[in-house]
């Protein structure tokens, strides 16, 4: 099929976000940390043509990965509206005790909640919707009282379902597909998020824009996301990103952030063959692993191949999620 450009509702607030990260800064008291200078060239290499392609539903076994079948709630209860923002599942069985762990999702809460159920049984899942592109999710959390509102919410919610006076959220994780991003960026940069998130997974969902210079992409706008990727390649945290080879116009790539993700943290992605273990037919075409930081890259360009990413979900949640938290 003949190769052609997507532009994708994620696009990036470049100016407003640096603005608004130096600002918050500021009014935090805290001094932003210098971010690694990344200029190697590989970088900012666009996808190369060979992964400009599409399948079409049946060369993706019949399954069309924007509208997948719905496994309805598995283990858990129906959507509730607990939270001071989005919606919440909560496992119909659950342990003794205060404590429990949760994800919050941005983006795309129903197609998470696909995957979630499918192999999830034990933590909350909290899905957020915030509307199109990153600004949204990066307007709504630039106040860290925001996530400090969320969690709090969450863990009263909690207590009511767990019959104690306080629960405590132990492990917290922030998981985003597409211009869910703006959420986690800005909460990565605050003392809450900085403190206490333990995970983090971006299914193709990490833009950004590029040096003034052209030398590198958007240094501020990306650090907090280097910062998380570097702890957790020293095993501290755990970070998984996934991306297509989608190019947008104007802005850097998911293949582009996943790279400079990938350089800050000294390593190199290094190219594989398409596995028949990936869901929808997905072409898996690089990877990097250095401690607990993962990044997958995989051939691809339009609306099918964005939207086959959060089928990855299962599969990160299941091998890497559940062992690190012990569910």
């Amino acid at each position: 099929m003949r190769a052609k450009r997507l532009t994708l509702e994620g696009r990036p607030r470049v100016i407003s976000s640096a603005l608004v990260l130096a600002l918050l800064c500021v009014a935090l008291g805290v001094e932003a940390k210098p971010a690694p200078r990344v200029t190697a060239r590989w970088v900012l290499e666009k996808p190369p043509s060979s992964t400009q392609v599409q399948k079409t539903v049946e060369q993706r076994g019949g399954e069309n990965p924007c509208n997948t079948a719905d496994p309805g709630f598995g283990a858990y209860r129906p959507w509730e509206r607990t939270p001071s923002m989005g919606q919440m599942i909560v496992p119909r069985r659950l342990k003794k005790g205060a404590r429990f762990d949760v994800m919050f999702h941005f983006h795309g809460h129903e197609a998470a909640r696909k995957e979630w159920v499918k192999v999830m049984d034990g933590p909350v899942l909290v899905g957020i919707d915030l509307g199109l592109g990153s600004g949204p999710y990066e307007e709504s959390f630039a106040s860290p009282a925001t996530f400090e509102k969320l969690v709090e919410s969450v863990e009263d919610a909690m207590a009511e379902h767990l019959g104690v006076k306080q629960a405590r959220a132990r492990f917290i994780g922030l998981s985003a597909w597409s211009a869910g991003y703006g959420a986690v960026g800005r909460i990565l940069s605050q003392p809450l998020g900085q403190r206490r998130v333990d995970t983090v997974i971006l299914l193709d969902g990490l833009h950004s824009g590029y040096a003034h210079d052209g030398g590198t992409l958007n240094e501020l706008q990306l650090a907090p996301f280097g910062e998380f990727a570097a702890r957790a390649a020293r095993g501290r945290r755990l970070m998984f990103v996934t991306h297509s080879s989608i190019i947008p116009p104007g802005y850097a790539s998911t293949t582009e952030t996943a790279n400079y993700l990938v350089a800050w943290v000294g390593g190199h992605p290094r190219p594989s063959r398409p596995r028949p273990s990936d869901p929808v037919g997905m072409d898996l075409i690089s990877w990097f692993v250095q401690g607990s930081f993962h990044v997958r890259g995989y051939a691809g360009n339009d609306k099918m191949d964005h939207c086959a990413q959060l089928t990855l979900y299962q599969d990160i949640l299941r091998v890497h999620v559940r062992r690190r938290w012990g569910v």
